[in-house]
């Protein structure tokens, strides 16, 4: 028993020293990139793995025409990354291979599509999430996810924090013997501020008049805790905007709540609930195949869709015909980061009518609806139609 103990708390000690070096090197980070101001801004496009190459394909067609003036003008430029395939990073046992994460950081912004996890049961190796590396290597510590339905009275924004909590050491758990096993929640001073100071700069910039925090303080007191007292502290220095908190559980059922989730705004959530919270969101706008993602860092920042990489579309054959819908709303919010806000909510707006509204083209993911390129297509040509 003792050699089992002291063996763990050496793994421990290792866990500890790591997460005290990251919490001293992220508060020496200060400043976000000035886009405005880069001579040249690099767009990588990382297709990854399953059907994630068909749609970043399509998204970065798309893109690239939102930003054609700017190509040719030679101001903005596409790198294109392989690698990060689920073989790939098997062959190399890492999540990320170090030749793809050194191309990674020539970009300023990133497009990548969905990348396979392995799983208990699955025949890949336990190899870290390439996003949860991706994450905590280019230090991306907000995950922003908007789900809007007017028709609904629903307009939510998500600032999940993307580098901490449940998921800040979630390769590295221990199994201490046959009948125990631990896995860590994390949570640090700079990590919470910043995710929180984001969230209610949104909010104070687009005149959103609430910040709901999301925790389960009551009965995760430590990690949780701090994360809501932290929240409530840069609160208050934004006392135009009203700030609540609730419990993750009750926050699920109120989103459902026809008269209550018209009051939510702005959401500050923990790595863990704001991951499974968000995927309950999208299905109010059409499910998780519908919805994008933001990642972002001071230096760097990715932009990828909610959902996996359905390799059984592949497998049958059918991921000509995947859904790039989650891809091109990821190309919105990286429009709209980069600076160029007339082109976010130009695409922005063809896209709700090609989705919600014309409905011209059915994708199903099989033969009887439109492939990915033909939907690209529509988009384009309803972008350059309602531009006139």
């Amino acid at each position: 028993m003792n050699e089992v103990k002291q063996r763990a708390l050496k793994h421990f000690e290792e866990l500890l020293d790591a997460q005290i070096e990251r919490a001293e090197r992220i508060k020496k980070d200060k400043y976000f990139t000035d886009y405005e101001n880069l001579d040249k801004l690099v767009v990588g496009v990382c297709g990854g793995d399953g059907i994630g190459p068909i749609i970043t394909k399509e998204a970065a067609r798309v893109l690239k025409y939102m930003l054609n003036d700017k190509v040719e003008q030679g101001k903005v430029e596409f790198k294109e990354i392989d690698g990060l395939t689920i073989e790939n990073r098997v062959k190399c046992s890492k999540a990320i291979p170090d030749d793809v994460l050194t191309q990674l950081k020539e970009c300023h912004v990133i497009l990548k599509g969905p990348t396979t996890t392995p799983r208990a049961g699955d025949p890949w190796p336990n190899i870290e999430s390439a996003n949860v590396a991706m994450r905590k290597e280019l230090d991306l510590f907000c995950n922003l996810r908007p789900v809007k339905i007017p028709s609904e009275g629903i307009d939510w924004t998500f600032f999940r924090e993307n580098t901490e909590g449940s998921y800040a050491v979630g390769s590295n758990g221990l199994t201490v013997n046959d009948d125990l096993s631990i896995d860590f929640c994390v949570t640090t001073t700079e990590g919470t501020e910043r995710i929180a100071r984001l969230a209610y700069e949104y909010a104070r910039k687009n005149n959103k008049d609430r910040v709901s925090i999301i925790t389960k303080a009551n009965v995760i007191k430590t990690t949780d805790g701090k994360f809501l007292k932290l929240c409530q502290e840069i609160g208050k220095e934004y006392p135009e905007i009203t700030t609540d908190d609730w419990y993750i559980d009750i926050t699920t059922a109120k989103l459902i709540d026809q008269k209550r989730r018209r009051d939510f705004k702005v959401f500050i959530l923990p790595n863990l609930y704001g991951d499974i919270i968000t995927a309950e969101a999208a299905e109010f706008q059409g499910g998780v195949g519908t919805a994008g993602s933001a990642n972002i860092g001071k230096k760097y920042a990715m932009f990828e869709a909610i959902h996996g990489s359905a390799p059984r579309m592949v497998n049958e054959g059918r991921a000509q015909y995947a859904d790039p819908c989650s891809m091109l709303r990821a190309v919105v919010m990286l429009l709209s980061h980069i600076g160029e806000t007339e082109k976010s909510q130009l695409l922005e707006r063809a896209l709700d009518i090609c989705m919600l509204e014309e409905r011209k083209l059915k994708i199903t993911g099989h033969s009887d609806g439109c492939t990915c390129s033909e939907f690209g297509d529509y988009v384009m040509e309803t972008v350059k139609r309602i531009s006139k």
